[in-house]
């Protein structure tokens, strides 16, 4: 790399590492704990890039982004926040930041980030100040630092202002119907009505007609449009061709249901479907990102407090009982147990034994309505996959990805069935359909170690 990056963090630790690992990276670097001397150093015609955290002491790095674009035009600027919500997101794409990344940050991945805006330069449109968004989706409980959430609030800040349709899928649970109202609530058509459609607003023409006149130019939402029967399906697909491409109200739907195997047992009709997915965004369930969990439960026990509540926190033996807790339910199950124990409790530290009382009366797991296809190996391994280039932030991985992951897949596959068969070999090899020399030499190759146990009676 190449450049003068100016680096503004009020924490001591985050200016002393970026500082290093970007003159090691070959640039020169400015680090200050100050917004105003921050943007003095802009004014002065300093740096080539802009590293800032969005509180500051005497500032803002988000409010300071049209001052920045006054002064230098096209200046990149990368914010990062331990804010780590939707709303923080949308705003650092309204004020047109180069990239947001959340705090805790990873180092290498900045790296990338700060590397190609460098190899930009200057010259993009300055940025503009976007009229506020909604206060009501402040309170949205989109919170996460997990990359796939990240992934998700950078789509939503991306298409929030196109007329594109919109489609969110995800379990039962999971907050779909959560980002369709941020979409609606972010874009320019906030002021707007959003008017959310079940089967039952289709099951007669002139009620599917009503929607229209409800929606003007505002949104409509087709929640669950995988629940549809071929008779409301039909109806839909007149309903959207009718619709006024210019001054008509857009159009998102949510399902839990795998639409593609749906048309492909005749269930689901590939015109709707295509009129629906003009962009397809995944929300993930709760325990494909863990790290998520406690923080969600802190915003919802923050919730809880300001409606009245008594304020309470989760003791450490409570947030790891809350992160080991599969969540079946997912975000909406995680709510109504956060709120039982703001309800029921008085002391300012829910404890342990407090959470366990509250989880044992809640399932374990609970099936999946996905038609089966979320129980496939290859849905859990295409969800590995988008996380791991997901954490190369735009980047390809190292070559050799396909021998890394079939050996991924290989050695539990063989750990586990030799575990199943009481590591006999010969039953291993005739349970995988493999020859016995393949399996002895695939165990040498993988450092598999086997143990022959007894079968206990």
């Amino acid at each position: 790399m190449d450049g003068t990056v100016l680096v503004a963090d009020d924490d001591r630790t985050i200016r002393t590492v970026l500082a290093q690992a970007l003159t090691r990276a070959g640039c020169k670097v400015h680090a200050t704990a100050s917004m105003v001397t921050l943007l003095r150093w802009v004014e002065e015609g300093k740096g080539d890039l802009v590293i800032s955290d969005v509180v500051m002491p005497d500032g803002n790095g988000l409010e300071a982004m049209p001052r920045i674009a006054a002064l230098r035009p096209g200046l990149p600027v990368i914010v990062i926040s331990a804010r780590n919500t939707i709303r923080t997101a949308i705003e650092a794409a309204e004020a047109e930041a180069f990239d947001y990344l959340p705090k805790p940050f990873d180092l290498p991945d900045l790296m990338k980030r700060a590397a190609r805006a460098l190899s930009q330069g200057v010259g993009t449109a300055p940025a503009t100040q976007a009229a506020p968004p909604a206060e009501a989706a402040a309170d949205l409980p989109l919170v996460g630092r997990a990359p796939a959430m990240q992934t998700l609030y950078r789509m939503v800040a991306r298409i929030m202002n196109s007329d594109l349709a919109v489609l969110v899928t995800g379990e039962s649970g999971a907050g779909k119907s959560l980002v369709a109202r941020a979409i609606h609530d972010f874009s320019d058509r906030r002021a707007r009505p959003f008017v959310v459609a079940g089967a039952g607003d289709l099951a007669q023409p002139e009620t599917a007609a009503a929607l229209l006149a409800r929606a003007r130019s505002g949104t409509i939402l087709f929640d669950e449009a995988g629940d549809l029967s071929p008779g409301e399906q039909a109806r839909l697909v007149r309903l959207l061709d009718a619709l006024d491409p210019e001054g008509g109200p857009r159009i998102m739907a949510t399902t839990q249901a795998d639409l593609g195997r749906r048309i492909e047992a005749g269930g689901f009709r590939a015109d709707l479907f295509y009129r629906l997915g003009g962009v397809a965004l995944h929300v993930p369930p709760l325990r494909e990102r863990v790290e998520d969990i406690p923080l969600l439960a802190e915003h919802f026990l923050a919730r809880a407090a300001r409606d009245g509540h008594t304020a309470r926190s989760l003791s450490d033996g409570a947030a790891a009982l809350v992160r080991r807790y599969a969540w079946p339910g997912n975000v909406r199950q995680l709510e109504n147990a956060m709120q039982r124990l703001a309800v029921t409790g008085n002391r300012p530290e829910i404890a342990r034994d407090e959470m366990e009382a509250v989880l044992g009366g809640q399932p374990a797991a609970g099936p999946l309505r996905d038609d089966g296809d979320a129980d496939r190996l290859g849905a859990g391994v295409a969800r590995h996959l988008r996380r791991y280039f997901d954490l190369h932030g735009g980047s390809l991985p190292a070559p050799g990805l396909y021998a890394r992951i079939l050996r991924e897949v290989e050695t539990p596959l063989i750990e586990i069935a030799l575990d199943a068969t009481n590591g006999n070999q010969a039953k291993c090899a005739e349970l995988l359909g493999i020859n016995r020399n393949t399996l002895r030499k695939k165990i040498t190759d993988l450092d598999i170690q086997v143990a022959r146990r007894r079968k206990l009676m």
